[in-house]
């Protein structure tokens, strides 16, 4: 199996500026390979910080600090949804609205724990504790709290003490390292150039999705949620994270995957600018890591079974991020009409592509010729000329309009009558 083509699929379809990635054999990093970084290159994981939240509220119960039955306001007094269970929050069946109040939070830079609990005092709920799952980024929030209290210290510093040092997971950093690291981006939709996310300090919300990993590290954390690792936290309690609640997707702190009838637990993430996904087999020690700069374009559910299973797929192009665009095609990207079918039109890799807004497949691609001309390189317009009028393109009789069956434009037949009463 080549991991390198694995990858690369991802990164063409994705359309990712740099994917790296690493498959585990027995609980131990077996591969890693990257397209467009060097797999040693840190990346922001997102929502895999939950875990290391989740895996510290663990470590607190089996010490008996407190009880997951616990409302978390027996700990914190004060805050808003204090009569929510410590183990609600973990599994997101507190009720809390998905987001803190303010604006978005993993763009803007972050404040204490005080700021955050008052624009949050627990008016926005959802739902009632226990009704549904409902994914809160907020109560991680609570639950950083929770843990940098019971610990008498930050929680980034109960991270690096109960957590880092005892795993050996150095290039595991609150912020971007002084090292290599990816720049955060998304990708034009319709031009495919890069624009530059920031890369902010979320504050108090920092333990729902702040940390940067690599990953070597991440693959050292995998074991351990394997249960590889009892002296930072017994298999016992990490069978407990990973047993399904409400949602048969979710536990403690653990999302929970079947792939081939294979149990897999870990999580995914998100940031402006970064995707990431990692899960591991406790049953086998197998496992797969995927890390990208892209604020979409990763299905990080789905990159598992592409890092694991299936007949090694076929080399494809990679994606080329657009350094500019030529001002004659600019105009005309962006979303057309065939008769009802919406349509894009995109820069990608020098041509532009025809895609369905349907299905997702791609029709033609069109080459810009040094005559101006634009001529069909593949797919069932190849050969064929993209012709640009004021109302509308025309390829061999398909007209493609801004909106459907405009009747500025000559549609073939003309538009459909409207229905009659």
């Amino acid at each position: 199996m080549s991991l390198e083509t694995r990858l690369g699929r991802l990164q063409a379809t994705g359309r990712l500026p740099s994917v790296v990635g690493g498959t585990l054999r027995d609980g131990v990093l077996a591969e890693a390979a990257g397209i467009g970084a060097d797999p040693a290159t840190a990346y922001r994981i997102g929502s895999i910080t939950k875990t290391l939240t989740a895996a510290l509220v663990l470590q607190l119960r089996d010490e008996g600090a407190l009880a997951l039955s616990d409302p978390v306001g027996r700990h914190l007094p004060g805050i808003g949804y204090a009569e929510v269970s410590i183990a609600d929050l973990l599994g997101h069946t507190g009720g809390l609205q998905s987001e803190p109040g303010g604006p978005w939070w993993e763009r803007t830079q972050g404040g204490d724990f005080a700021a955050l609990a008052a624009k949050n005092d627990g008016t926005r709920a959802v739902a009632g504790v226990g009704e549904f799952y409902h994914y809160s980024n907020l109560g991680y929030g609570w639950l950083g709290e929770l843990v940098a209290r019971l610990r008498g210290a930050s929680w980034w510093d109960v991270v690096e003490d109960r957590l880092l040092d005892p795993l050996g997971m150095a290039h595991t950093t609150y912020g971007p390292p002084a090292g290599a690291h990816a720049q955060g981006h998304s990708v034009e939709h319709f031009t495919g150039r890069l624009v530059q996310e920031p890369h902010t300090d979320t504050g108090a919300m920092a333990p729902a999705g702040q940390a940067w990993s690599t990953i070597a590290d991440l693959a050292l954390w995998a074991g351990f949620l394997a249960g590889r690792r009892p002296d930072v936290l017994s298999a016992e309690t990490l069978a407990e994270m990973g047993t399904p609640r409400l949602d048969p997707s979710y536990g403690l702190g653990l999302r929970v995957l079947d792939l081939d009838g294979v149990r897999l637990v870990g999580h995914t993430g998100s940031m402006p600018g970064f995707l990431a996904s990692l899960f591991v087999a406790p049953a086998t020690g197998a496992g797969a890591i995927v890390l990208a700069n892209a604020t979409t374009g990763l299905d990080t559910d789905g990159a598992p079974s592409a890092l694991l299973r299936g007949p090694e797929p076929d080399a494809v192009p990679a994606w080329v991020p657009s350094a500019s665009v030529p001002a004659a095609v600019e105009d005309l990207l962006g979303v057309w009409f065939w008769g009802n079918s919406a349509t894009e039109l995109r820069w990608h890799n020098g041509r532009i592509e025809t895609r369905s807004m349907q299905d997702g497949s791609i029709g033609s691609t069109f080459e810009l010729r040094p005559d101006g001309a634009l001529a069909g390189a593949s797919g069932y317009h190849r050969g064929e000329t993209l012709h640009v009028h004021p109302t509308h393109l025309e390829c061999a009789t398909f007209v493609y309009t801004r909106t459907p069956y405009d009747p500025a434009a000559p549609i073939p037949g003309g538009p459909p009558a409207p229905l009659g009463p």
